[in-house]
């Protein structure tokens, strides 16, 4: 994958991250982000780095998903 994408996806998806919590009023405890987490991940959470690198993951891959389909 080129840098500049890479760069792109990733402030990009920073912002999906940012625009999904103020959606969810930062209640990351609620319902909606223990979802999450358990659809993620199961019963197990990964390491801290594990665990930031597949949030990040998740925000690149919203960020392609609306950019691409006009969502």
């Amino acid at each position: 994958m080129n840098l500049l994408r890479w760069i792109r996806d990733t402030l990009g998806g920073a912002w999906e991250l940012a625009r999904l919590g103020l959606i969810t009023g930062f209640r990351f405890k609620g319902p909606y982000w223990q979802w999450r987490l358990h659809t993620a991940f199961g019963r197990g959470y990964p390491s801290g780095g594990a665990y930031r690198r597949s949030l990040l993951d998740y925000g690149r891959w919203v960020h392609r998903l609306r950019r691409d389909h006009g969502c």
